[in-house]
């Protein structure tokens, strides 16, 4: 094929595949507690449970229950001693302090009252605790926004002296969109219930033990017949401003779901055979979740692909949480073995995360703090045919709160627009209709983009007829935000297919015709290798993941010549087949077999420059 120049850098731009474990400061709780010496006496309740049943904690359990982490300057937290009769100009300010934090949550904010912001739980009075809340209700109401108490704790001061705190969720849905979304990846190996979890929760209705919740999930025949997805399902799940889920029990249909909805999930069904990983890995990649669920069953423990699906989902940095299923038929002995194995792979050397047991709702509620999600792992225990455990994973799901912070997400919506096509369809009537998501830049109803590339690698322009999110018509798609566009083509090239959708793959973008842009056959990346039996040269094919782009690629040139497990170094990838669009500093993740690998795109040889 002649020969092709290239650099290969010693550059160590390669996320960091075991994330560190992030630990509170033991100096900083130490200096807490020499400055208030009454923190030390100090006993924490639920106020969901009876006062002379509470566990007394004395004062070596100091950190995990009379503190929290110090007040966060950035995120949707803030902490407020006490809000009593506050000036004019004071609630002012408190107003726009609520709006900045609602706008680092996108539409989310949570309140911890009576705590000061080194993280101590001094707690109020009952008169001040009620007093402190209408203000934040004022203060909610002058943004149009609600509040919902999420909890309440007694705080033993000593000398019978009991005081309270609360954690409040303020939410206020933004101007530009009708609910505030999350997208959740529902991982586990086969036959662990993921397809059943879902449904049960969708649907609100249990589960007959013998796989009557998961019929709603499958798309093909064949999957009703083995009882095993192959393909990416989607559902959504809503909660209104009080926390009350809407689901199809509710409601007839999904658009009526989402009209009804202040806060949307929407579950990735992917698939737990092995035989499918490359779909499950596209659906990690491609669709860009916020959170990962893994199933776990109960009786089976950590089997097939569980193992795997965490890793992936460490190795791309999505936040995990975990649902332990088939409680109801699963031996105490069994499930305590499970979960033992479970925790130790948690806190293992691959994830070096904490383990979490959920067991009642105030845990649940503490899982879903924003400042925990990327150090700590719940672990729910749940039945779908008893339906024990299910509210907790409601109530998690409800506190939830967007991972992306609003800095990240404005430097997005101000860059060009690129939206990748991950499916496609042809509409009678309407015409060509591509899915995916909007990774960067603000997109419109009448927009013309260029798309590609083609099987030549070149881009096209089409303008975009209309848009769809959450199966319902909108006219504004922001960064981050998924969606459905009908396209019009707007050369002949296009115009002559019988259907776009023959030309049109997964794969390709839409790219705002500003900047220059290239397909490529080729591309360096500095890449380390999880798991080879052997050694890596060149000549070596996988199959590459760059967001939604999947091909098979060749190892044209290795900087060290050869790889082994737990080595890095720059590669530089051929695809087999066609141009990709390919960024500098795309994560890369390639597999072969038991082979697998991640790493990140540090140059990339342009086919041909659009101008």
């Amino acid at each position: 094929m002649g020969r092709i120049l290239y650099s290969l850098g010693n550059d160590s731009t390669v996320a960091s595949v075991r994330p560190l474990l992030i630990m509170m400061d033991h100096s900083s709780m130490d200096n807490l507690r020499s400055s208030n010496s009454s923190a030390d006496e100090c006993t924490i309740q639920d106020e969901s449970f009876p006062m002379d049943e509470m566990e007394v904690i004395g004062p070596e359990c100091c950190r995990d229950f009379t503190c929290l982490p110090p007040e966060p300057e950035l995120g949707n937290v803030e902490y407020k001693l006490k809000l009593v009769n506050p000036t004019h100009h004071r609630f002012e300010h408190l107003v726009t302090q609520m709006k900045w934090r609602l706008r680092e949550g996108q539409g989310e904010a949570i309140y911890e009252i009576g705590v000061e912001d080194s993280g101590l739980l001094a707690g109020l009075t009952q008169e001040e605790l009620m007093v402190s809340l209408n203000t934040l209700r004022d203060m909610a109401a002058q943004l149009g926004a609600s509040i919902t108490i999420l909890r309440e704790r007694h705080i033993d001061c000593g000398n019978g002296n009991w005081k309270k705190a609360a954690e409040v969720l303020v939410r206020k849905i933004p101007d530009d969109r009708n609910s505030i979304d999350l997208r959740v990846a529902v991982l586990g190996n086969v036959d662990a219930g993921k397809s059943t979890l879902i449904g049960v929760i969708t649907q609100g209705e249990l589960d007959n033990g013998r796989g009557r919740a998961r019929l709603n999930m499958f798309r093909h025949l064949h999957e009703i017949q083995t009882g095993r997805t192959s393909s990416i399902s989607h559902e959504v799940l809503g909660f209104n401003s009080e926390g009350d889920v809407i689901n199809y029990r509710e409601c007839s249909s999904a658009e009526e779901i989402v009209e009804s909805s202040v806060k949307l999930i929407t579950f990735l069904d992917l698939a737990g055979h092995q035989k499918y990983l490359h779909t499950t890995i596209f659906g990690l990649t491609g669709y860009s979740p916020h959170y990962s669920l893994l199933v776990v069953s109960a009786n089976s423990g950590i089997a097939g692909t569980t193992r795997e699906h965490l890793i992936l989902s460490i190795a791309l940095q999505v936040p995990i949480f975990v649902v332990v299923t088939k409680m109801d038929i699963t031996p105490p002995s069994v499930i305590e073995s499970t979960l033992q194995s479970l925790e130790a792979l948690i806190k293992g050397h691959l994830c070096k995360r904490n383990p979490y047991r959920v067991r009642n709702e105030d845990d649940a509620i503490t899982a879903g703090n924003p400042q925990r999600i990327h150090s700590t792992v719940p672990i729910f225990l749940v039945s779908n045919v008893s339906g024990k455990g299910l509210h907790l994973v409601m109530k998690y799901l409800y506190v939830l709160s967007p991972c992306l912070s609003t800095k990240e997400r404005e430097r997005l919506e101000q860059e060009p627009v690129q939206f990748q096509v991950d499916d496609t369809w042809d509409i009678p009537d309407v015409g060509t209709v591509v899915g995916g998501l909007l990774t960067k830049g603000i997109l419109t109803e009448n927009t013309q983009l260029l798309l590609g590339p083609l099987q030549d690698g070149e881009f096209h322009p089409v303008r975009v007829k209309s848009i769809h999110r959450n199966r319902a018509a909108c006219r504004v798609v922001r960064a981050s935000q998924s969606a459905s566009l009908g396209l019009i083509p707007l050369t002949p090239a296009l115009s002559r297919c019988e259907s776009m959708c023959h030309v049109v793959r997964k794969g390709m973008v839409l790219l705002q015709p500003l900047d220059k842009a290239a397909a490529c056959l080729y591309f360096q990346a500095t890449i380390m290798v999880l798991y080879h039996r052997t050694r890596i040269s060149e000549g070596f094919q996988a199959t590459i993941h760059v967001g939604n782009v999947r091909q098979t690629a060749i190892i044209k040139g290795i900087m060290d010549r050869s790889l082994s497990t737990d080595q890095k170094s720059s590669v530089v990838f051929m695809f087999l087949k066609h141009p990709e669009y390919v960024e500098i500093g795309s994560r890369v993740l390639f597999r072969e077999g038991c082979t697998k690998g991640i790493g990140k795109v540090t140059q990339v040889f342009p086919l041909k420059t659009l101008v």
